[in-house]
C-alpha cells in the first residue's frame, strides 16, 4: 500500500522499478522532453519540474544542461525524500532547490521566479478537471514569455471502443514486463477512479484556453500522449 500522501499506487523506494514495467515508454518521455528542450531553448537557465517523483528526469538533465538550475515540487513528501537522496551531491553545488511538497496548483513559487522550462510527466492525470485547469495555469504563469511547457500523461482514446482497446494493449505490455494478472487488473481499475485522463482534443483546447501561444503534440501512442506548449 502507498504512503498517505503518494497518489501512485506505488511506494517511493520501489516506485523508478515498478514504474517502467507500468508505463510503456517511460524512458522515452524523458528523451522526448529532454530532445524538445534543446529544441526550443538550449541554454534554459531556470527549470521547473513539478511531480517530480524520485528525481530520475532530472538526475538525467542535470548532465546535459549543465548551465541549469533546476527546480522540484512533488505533493508527496516520500518521493522528495527519495529525490533529496538521488541528488543531494547537486543540491550542495546549488544547481538543484526543492521547493515544499506541494501539487502543482499549490505551488508557492516567489513572484520573482520566471522559468524557461516547466515539465509535469504523469502528474496531472491524478487531477480533477478544475484543479487540473488551475495546474495548468500556474504552469503557464510559472515560464518566461517564450518559455516552454512539456507534459506526459495518459490520455482518454476518442471511443468506447477505443478505451476498451487501449487498455488491453496496455494490460498485455504489463504482463509482458512480468506483471501478474491480478496487478494488472487492479491498474486497470484505477481508469477514471484514481486518474482521470482526457482525450488529445481537450488537451489541446485546455492549454490554448490558458494562454498559450504554440501548442503540439509532441509524442503519442495508443493511450499515452506528450505535448509542448510555448508562452
Amino acid at each position: 500500500m502507498a504512503g498517505s500522501d503518494n497518489t501512485t499506487p506505488y511506494l517511493a523506494d520501489s516506485y523508478d522499478n515498478q514504474i517502467s514495467a507500468t508505463i510503456p515508454y517511460y524512458s522515452s518521455f524523458h528523451n522526448e522532453a529532454i530532445n524538445v528542450a534543446k529544441a526550443i531553448t538550449a541554454e534554459p537557465e531556470l527549470w521547473l519540474d513539478t511531480g517530480c517523483g524520485t528525481g530520475t528526469f532530472i538526475g538525467r538533465c542535470l548532465d546535459i544542461f549543465r548551465g541549469t538550475t533546476f527546480f522540484l515540487a512533488d505533493p508527496s513528501t516520500e518521493m522528495m525524500s527519495q529525490a533529496r537522496q538521488k541528488l543531494n551531491i547537486q543540491e550542495a553545488a546549488g544547481r538543484v532547490k526543492f521547493l515544499e511538497p506541494s501539487a502543482t496548483q499549490q505551488l508557492n513559487l516567489e513572484a520573482k521566479l520566471h522559468f524557461d522550462v516547466v515539465t509535469a510527466i504523469q502528474c496531472h492525470r491524478y487531477l480533477p478537471e478544475k484543479d487540473r485547469l488551475a495546474a495548468t495555469h500556474t504552469c503557464y504563469d510559472a515560464l518566461k514569455k517564450g518559455g516552454v511547457f512539456i507534459t506526459f500523461e495518459n490520455i482518454r482514446p476518442l471511443t468506447v471502443e477505443g478505451i476498451s482497446i487501449g487498455k488491453r494493449n496496455w494490460g498485455n505490455y504489463q504482463l509482458s514486463a512480468g506483471r501478474s494478472r491480478e496487478q494488472v487488473e487492479k491498474q486497470l481499475q484505477r481508469f477514471d477512479v484514481d486518474y482521470f485522463p482526457i482525450t488529445i482534443e481537450e488537451h489541446l483546447k485546455l492549454y490554448r484556453n490558458c494562454g498559450f501561444a504554440t501548442v503540439e503534440i509532441l509524442w503519442f501512442s495508443c493511450i499515452q500522449a506528450g505535448f509542448y506548449c510555448i508562452k
